[in-house]
């Protein structure tokens, strides 16, 4: 009997130490040196004789790169990814603090639902937490993946495959600073270029079929901006605001997260024609009459440092390659190359290092990589990407500008979501339930189950919340 998905989704984030490395090919080139290719290069470490990453951006330590222009809006490492990353870089957390990242000790973390105060302590806060700024979370990973003895990168920018009779059989890149490409053969291919991947092209071009993409148009608007931490104005550690789509009010998400180097980041984000500006009066405006207090104070009364600065994400998107027919051997694909959720819910970062240790499953079995397609690793990866998909998804259906793919039944399953939110913010088990699933800790089934929601139901009728 098959394995259910809320069983492979269990295999796949465990905490578990990895299996022992096996050399399974000679080399293997990751195409993208963002968390999704330095992921997947670590775990290709284990099982190629040598690991060549690909990356186009030539930028070293812990600045943003110009190919990931929504680097500097706040980043959350959700639990689940970081037990990915003690997985697979035993002390990682507490390197990062020794490396400049927040002290992680605090547990006076507040999540506020439409202007309500969560009563109930977030579970993620009992447990060391981490903290930081995009940029300087993958500078700590890019140390860790190049310190391991066959991984190299070499910057340079990605010009296609190379293809043999039945799959994949290398790359070609351009090295920075010269006009001839450059081609290197290889037993596997990543590709993790981010949304903007050209995969399905380069695919297409030699005769194999593209993937199918989903969309959902969010139409999603950041803004972000750093301040100098000042207790004078604020304790804030880390505060969450979520207003949700309904009668009388405006989907909105804001955050601050007290990052290394004794700041603050701050993100406001609207959808649709809501549109924070880079204009710094309106930014404080938006921050006091949006959201609550502490916002408004940061905003008003703190130092910011640098400007605000916007970014706009169009839409959630996935490429269903577990569904194409014919796939060429040597070839995978993870990342924001797969799937690219709405960034608010926080899921990118620990979506590419589950999508690494589906890779790990993977070559567990010891495939011979360069003769038999990757529908395995796809199959595994879609329990990832159909769970986070699920969540994110299913919440933006709410937003009114999007007024197509509701599923059948999308109102009694929003009616028992909306109970479930309810219900966490002041009971504990409910909230433990629902923060385990958007934490990416368990399938979304998990919430399916009768209990839950009769729990939260009972609760209801005793007036409880």
């Amino acid at each position: 009997m098959a394995p259910s998905a809320s069983q492979v989704f269990a295999r796949i984030s465990t905490p578990e130490p990895p299996g022992p490395p096996r050399i399974l090919m000679r080399r293997a080139v990751v195409l993208g040196g963002s968390m999704a290719g330095l992921m997947a290069a670590r775990v290709l470490s284990d099982h190629a004789e040598e690991v060549l990453i690909v990356e186009r951006d030539p930028t070293e330590g812990a600045g943003p790169r110009p190919g990931v222009p929504q680097g500097t809006q706040v980043h959350a490492l959700l639990p689940a990814g970081q037990t990915q990353l003690e997985r697979w870089f035993p002390g990682f957390t507490l390197e990062a603090v020794a490396a400049g990242a927040p002290d992680f000790g605090r547990n006076d973390g507040q999540v506020f639902i439409n202007d309500e105060l969560r009563q109930v302590p977030d579970p993620a806060r009992e447990r060391p937490m981490l903290i930081t700024t995009r940029p300087f979370l993958e500078s700590q990973v890019r140390r860790r993946v190049l310190a391991i003895d066959n991984v190299r990168m070499a910057f340079g920018r990605a010009e296609g495959l190379l293809f043999g009779e039945d799959g994949v059989r290398g790359a070609r890149y351009v090295p920075d600073g010269e006009e001839e490409a450059v081609d290197v053969e290889a037993g596997l291919v990543v590709d993790a270029m981010g949304r903007s991947s050209r995969l399905n092209d380069w695919l297409e071009e030699h005769g194999w079929p593209r993937a199918p993409m989903q969309r959902m148009p969010i139409k999603l608007n950041y803004a972000s901006a750093l301040y100098e931490r000042d207790e004078s104005v604020s304790d804030a550690w880390a505060s969450i605001a979520q207003i949700t789509p309904g009668e009388g009010r405006v989907a909105r998400i804001g955050g601050v997260l007290g990052v290394e180097g004794d700041r603050w980041l701050m993100l406001v984000a609207g959808y649709d024609e809501d549109r924070p500006s880079r204009d710094a009066d309106e930014y404080a405006a938006r921050c006091r009459e949006h959201f609550p207090k502490v916002f408004g104070d940061i905003a008003e009364r703190g130092r910011m440092i640098g400007g605000v600065i916007t970014y706009h994400q169009a839409d959630s998107r996935r490429r269903d390659f577990h569904a194409v027919d014919r796939l060429p051997a040597g070839l995978v694909a993870a990342g924001d190359a797969v799937a690219s959720f709405n960034p608010v819910y926080g899921q990118g970062m620990t979506s590419a290092m589950l999508h690494a240790s589906c890779l790990s499953a993977w070559l567990q079995t010891g495939p011979d990589v360069a003769e038999e397609p990757a529908q395995a690793y796809f199959d595994r990866v879609r329990v990832i990407v159909d769970a986070a998909w699920q969540v994110s998804t299913f919440a933006d259906l709410g937003l009114p500008h999007i007024t197509e793919g509701h599923p059948p039944g999308y109102k009694v399953i929003r009616w028992a979501s909306e109970l479930l939110l309810r219900a966490s913010m002041t009971d504990e088990p409910t909230c433990r339930r629902l923060n385990s699933v958007t934490a990416m800790e368990a399938h979304p089934s998990s919430l399916a189950k009768p209990g839950v929601v009769l729990r939260a139901l009972r609760l209801r009728l005793l007036g409880r919340i």
